[in-house]
């Protein structure tokens, strides 16, 4: 799930699946009350976040992400369109500073490119990017601890002292949620 917001607010403004699903059948425009956009830059019928999520019987469903690492780079970006688009948080992103978070042990590679996309792409005028098990024990008030966190593809169990993450303790299972589910679903 994509959960944004913007700062100064407690909760997230938004929470949506992190999917981008093209219809199987490409001979309608419209499912329901649910219209089918078509994306300028590809020609292609494609849906994003929420509205993929509520036709996904219909749609050839990807997830961007995959275990917490971005393995498709031009759906993460239809993702990010969405998320900072008149859809979500509709925001000029040339007169913005973001705050993204990642999961622990996340490849220099990844983070790097993620960087560049902000920069480059969205124009942000300043980055930051935060490891999610710090930033949970900043949430509590707390500088030290260890945070368990199993999201929908990946989890770790991250020590955290005086603010600072421990790689060499980290340990990551490529088993969450979405794997519970499938095999649930086979069950």
């Amino acid at each position: 799930f994509v959960k944004c917001g913007y700062a100064g607010s407690n909760f997230p403004e938004h929470i949506f699946p992190a999917l981008v699903g093209r219809p199987i059948i490409r001979s309608t425009t419209k499912v329901g009350n649910i219209e089918i956009k078509a994306s300028q830059n590809l020609k292609l019928d494609l849906m994003v976040g929420d509205e993929a999520s509520e036709l996904r019987s219909m749609l050839e469903v990807n997830y961007p992400m995959e275990n917490g690492i971005v393995r498709n780079w031009d759906d993460m970006k239809h993702l990010w369109d969405y998320t900072f688009g008149p859809e979500k948080l509709n925001i000029d992103t040339r007169n913005c500073k973001i705050l993204l978070t990642e999961p622990p042990m996340n490849p220099t590679k990844n983070r790097e490119k993620i960087v560049e996309v902000m920069f480059e792409t969205y124009q942000f005028s300043g980055v930051y990017v935060a490891i999610q098990a710090v930033l949970t024990l900043y949430a509590q008030g707390l500088l030290t601890g260890v945070v368990v966190d199993s999201g929908d593809g990946v989890t770790h169990i991250c020590p955290v002292y005086e603010g600072f993450s421990l790689p060499h303790l980290t340990r990551r299972l490529d088993i969450a949620g979405r794997d519970i589910t499938r095999y649930l679903i086979k069950v």
